[in-house]
């Protein structure tokens, strides 16, 4: 089952990135590269449930890597753009479940984008969103 372990790597990824929060380094995002592939598999299998997890576990851990700060108009941006990715990629399953995972984790990023703390969101539910995709991903 390698779709916990993505998720698990994304969780992992995202704990240091926050307990090396408080140091203070500004780092562009695009200078650190993910630490594993998890790169879609070719389009022909676009809409297919295991290539819409990869996709969304793939925005998620991209995602995390923004998230190092504690600038809230960054997490915005950062949440904002990963729930626009995440809803896209979800829209092409051929799963309906898979559908409603994808919309429940992007309204999800959104209102952590909206969020008066999105500090907190960070460090509380995002921690754990891509669990909503596990079952899913078939």
């Amino acid at each position: 089952m390698p779709e916990p372990r993505r998720t698990a790597l994304a969780t992992a990824l995202f704990a240091a990135l926050t307990l090396s929060a408080g140091c203070e380094v500004d780092i562009d995002p695009g200078a650190i590269p993910v630490p594993v592939s998890i790169a879609p598999i070719p389009s022909a299998s676009a809409g297919q449930p295991k290539y819409v997890c990869t996709a969304i576990y793939k925005i998620l851990t991209d995602g995390a890597v923004r998230l190092a700060t504690d600038d809230r108009d960054r997490l915005r941006d950062a949440f904002t753009t990963m729930s626009t990715a995440v809803a896209a990629a979800g829209r092409v399953s051929t799963e309906p479940a898979q559908r409603d995972a994808a919309t429940a984790i992007s309204e999800s990023l959104s209102r952590g984008a909206q969020s008066a703390d999105p500090v907190a969101y960070r460090d509380g539910e995002f921690a754990t969103i891509g669990q909503r995709l596990d079952d899913t991903c078939v």
